[in-house]
């Protein structure tokens, strides 16, 4: 798991495993829900209780699997980007640990730099820094 926990600053809390709905669905149809590996929530989103909704999520984190690949990099990047969820972190456990940092780019959807293995930096949303080697 990625261990950004301290860093955070204090108006945001990591949550693994829960159901975040996307909010795609028209009002009175069906919902659509992701099941994150991890998420970056305002606080203020646990405190409302329910369901987490997309546009509380601040950055949704998936760990690829062997099954996944297609699906992380694909299909949920293009739902996560669809529910207007600003920040969506793929994590690839293969070696070498590898981190695509994929940011809104208004009606493109995601836009990201390419993966980065060794040490992840970033300031945005926040400023964070992840050994990606220590998740091996």
């Amino acid at each position: 798991m990625l261990h950004i926990a301290p860093q955070l600053p204090s108006h945001v809390e990591v949550l693994p495993n829960l159901d975040v709905g996307l909010e795609l669905a028209p009002p009175g149809a069906p919902g659509f829900t992701r099941r994150p590996d991890l998420i970056v929530v305002r606080r203020t989103a646990r405190e409302r209780g329910g369901i987490i909704r997309a546009a509380e999520v601040v950055v949704v984190a998936e760990f690829v699997s062997p099954g996944s690949k297609r699906t992380d990099h694909v299909a949920k990047r293009a739902d996560y980007a669809d529910a207007g969820i600003p920040h969506y972190w793929i994590v690839d456990l293969d070696d070498p640990i590898s981190l695509v940092a994929c940011h809104r780019g208004g009606e493109l959807g995601y836009i990201d730099g390419g993966a980065v293995t060794g040490v992840f930096d970033t300031t945005e949303p926040f400023p964070v820094r992840l050994d990606l080697g220590a998740l091996g």
